[in-house]
């Protein structure tokens, strides 16, 4: 094989198709380039020895090698949610979730090229010889020229989705977004989150709060064999904060790894239980923790006979009983487990996730106080300029988004409102409600059509069960109607209606 000149490789690389990582040879060696997210060619190298290919130069070292040494790829996308500091041990857990994040990213979004060469060839020379002639653009990340790109944000956020990332996952990759902006590194932190950090746990939400739902996943039968806890944190205006940790439960077997995503690899470096029990019991010793069914507890019961010690002293309540009474046309229809209350709640959660589950239970039993058949939300008062209102209502929090009136706003009888989710039917339907007591109805339609969301934003649609479908997804429902004198506005939900026929 005839060595080529600098020049020649130089040209041979400038004409090259640029390649995925994983395409590198794993059968040659000598001039590579590679290229960043923007398709731009910012690096020149080389094998360095004998036995390195370009598939290990390129594809496992770049890719994922140190953040630190001169892994070009692995240290210029170390960055906002792919930011890892190698040095901190406390972290480890969600340094492998970074990682793999980051490992992605480059496979997805970077590309290569090489001239493969002899072994004979003077490689590190030729090196030399084609990174002095080549534009400046084409060596920018050598010698470390250039500094770490700022996260490709909506790159990032597609990744996620298209990976199907967990909730824990991702939160895990905001509290290394986080750490890389310096927003949970101050001086001024507390003793307890510097504790935390230490245990390699989040910090606790800041309450006070009024009562706590808890749920736990396990690696196997074994209900002692925690490996990851979640803790929703209610608080007194019903807003609810969420917690949640991976566990080490320190077991070979992993039955239900299928069912949860949690793998022993996910694992390793992630606290151990006795620290989370304990962080935990900061905040919920005495306090009132609801479970849904008796799973849970039995769950921590057993992981503190593991280690030799008392169950804390929480005080468990059951969302299952309360879900019984609140909806007893669910028995013998479904039941009342998590999965079926999600289908006839209207509830949007991911399953088998502990924060995300945790999260659910509490929302159950808020539903139950407050009597809800269906809607989950509540809606904050909004002035809208265009409403027509002569004394608009201060923002306040509505602690009771449903009441059960007869249809009187509403001109259309009510058998003629379609039935939108499984819970309602022709004889009852749940539409929002403005500040001014009209509510949201079949004789909107203005020219054959509805128009829902906010100004500038709105949405037509030509059937009004798939308007009233948007304005359940809204966190305000909003829609046009006319006023006393005629005029078309926007007005904002206050409430939810439950609308009878009589």
């Amino acid at each position: 094989m005839t060595i080529p000149t600098a020049p020649e490789i130089l040209q041979e690389l400038i004409l090259a198709k640029p390649r995925q990582t994983c395409e590198a040879p794993k059968d040659a060696r000598g001039i590579y380039g590679l290229f960043d997210h923007l398709g731009e060619f910012r690096y020149i190298g080389s094998t360095s020895s004998i036995s390195q290919t370009f598939y290990e130069r390129i594809h496992r070292r770049h890719r994922a090698g140190s953040e630190t040494h001169s892994h070009y790829f692995a240290r210029m996308y170390n960055t906002g949610r792919m930011w890892v500091d190698r040095n901190d041990p406390d972290t480890a857990s969600e340094m492998k979730i970074v990682r793999r994040m980051r490992q992605a990213f480059i496979a997805q979004h970077c590309r290569a090229v090489w001239v493969p060469l002899p072994d004979h060839a003077p490689i590190a020379d030729l090196e030399a010889q084609v990174i002095a002639m080549a534009p400046a653009e084409m060596t920018a990340w050598n010698n470390r020229g250039m500094d770490a790109y700022d996260e490709p944000e909506g790159l990032v956020d597609a990744l996620i989705e298209r990976l199907s990332l967990s909730p824990y996952e991702r939160e895990a990759l905001y509290r290394q977004r986080d750490r890389f902006y310096g927003k949970n590194i101050s001086v001024a932190a507390s003793h307890s989150s510097r504790a935390l950090r230490k245990r390699g746990l989040p910090p606790l939400p800041n309450g006070p709060f009024r009562f706590f739902a808890l749920d736990v996943e396990t690696a196997n039968h074994d209900r002692g064999s925690i490996c990851q806890i979640g803790v929703a944190c209610v608080r007194h205006d019903d807003s609810i904060e969420t917690w949640a940790s991976l566990v080490d439960p320190q077991s070979p077997h992993w039955t239900f790894s299928d069912l949860h995503g949690i793998t022993n690899e996910m694992v390793r470096g992630a606290p151990k239980i006795g620290a989370v029990i304990d962080t935990l019991n900061e905040i919920l010793s005495g306090r009132a923790v609801y479970q849904h069914s008796g799973f849970d507890r039995s769950a921590v019961r057993a992981a503190c006979d593991k280690l030799g010690r008392s169950e804390p002293s929480w005080d468990w309540l059951d969302s299952v009983g309360v879900a019984r009474r609140a909806w007893p046309e669910l028995k013998g229809n479904g039941g009342h487990g998590l999965a079926s209350l999600k289908a006839h709640l209207g509830l949007r959660f991911e399953h088998h996730d502990a924060g995300e589950d945790a999260r659910a239970a509490a929302e159950i039993v808020l539903l139950a106080e407050r009597g809800i058949l269906g809607a989950t939300k509540d809606f904050d008062v909004l002035d809208d300029e265009d409403v027509g209102l002569s004394s608009p209502p201060s923002p306040m929090r509505n602690t009771s988004s449903l009441e059960t009136v007869p249809p009187s706003p509403v001109n259309a009888p009510v058998a003629s409102y379609p039935a939108v989710n499984s819970y309602e039917t022709e004889q009852m339907i749940f539409v929002p409600v403005a500040a001014d007591g009209s509510a949201f109805g079949p004789e909107l339609a203005r020219n054959g059509r509805y128009t829902v969301g906010p100004k500038g934003g709105e949405v037509k649609f030509d059937d009004f069960g798939e308007a009233l479908k948007a304005l359940r997804n809204m966190d305000v429902p909003r829609w046009r109607r006319p006023n006393a004198v005629g005029n078309w506005g926007i007005v904002s939900g206050l409430k939810w209606k439950c609308l009878q026929k009589m």
